[in-house]
């Protein structure tokens, strides 16, 4: 139309370029900057503290076994034994036959077999002390390293019997463990003693 201008036909402008999406396994630098997640330490704490507690009623029990002669639970079909009294001697006699390490069967043989009626009593006086400073979580890492040597002689002594590989380890491994952790200051005492020291989580607490 006249007095109109002339409008002309303009190309659309390009569209963005489309932002590249990183190869795959590759984070982006936002991502890359966020932290991991860290553990709840109130759950291991507690996981820690129940593994204490655990072993802690397996020390009781042997040991209550040789105070008061239990070699054997029965509840309807379930049955188990404990270690008592009669049972060290048994298996001193047994594995000092087997023995193949040097010094191991004759130390069996020479002293632990001709004393084997005190050593059962020391060897209980041993496990329910042991046992109760686990449960109760008192002097924690001083018990699980008594714990540790206990299971480390018990290897020593099983050593040349042909047992299932990873039997003696579940005595010793998880030990060695509660003797690297103040697993008594969740669920025992050590975190409750009037001492700087063990609120703080420092050996042998």
């Amino acid at each position: 139309m006249p007095g109109n201008p002339v409008i002309k036909n303009i190309p659309p402008s390009p569209p963005p370029p489309a932002t590249a999406s990183p190869p795959a396994g590759q984070q982006t630098p936002a991502a890359q900057q966020t932290p991991a997640a860290t553990p709840d330490a109130t759950r291991l704490g507690r996981g820690l503290a129940a593994l204490r507690i655990f072993v802690g009623v397996i020390f009781l029990a042997n040991g209550l076994a040789k105070f008061l002669g239990i070699a054997q639970i029965k509840i309807g079909p379930y049955k188990a034994n404990l270690i008592d009294r009669s049972a060290v001697k048994v298996i001193l006699e047994s594995e000092g036959k087997k023995a193949e390490l040097p010094l191991v069967g004759r130390f069996i043989n020479n002293v632990l077999l001709p004393n084997v009626g005190a050593l059962g009593w020391l060897i209980a006086i041993f496990e329910v002390g042991v046992g109760l400073l686990l449960v109760l979580g008192l002097i924690s890492r001083g018990a699980a390293l008594l714990a540790l040597f206990h299971g480390l002689g018990l290897a020593v002594l099983y050593f040349s019997s042909d047992r299932w590989l990873f039997e003696q380890p579940f005595d010793y491994v998880p030990a060695a463990i509660l003797a690297l952790v103040p697993s008594g200051l969740v669920w025992g005492l050590d975190g409750r003693l009037p001492l700087e020291r063990a609120r703080q989580g420092r050996w042998p607490f």
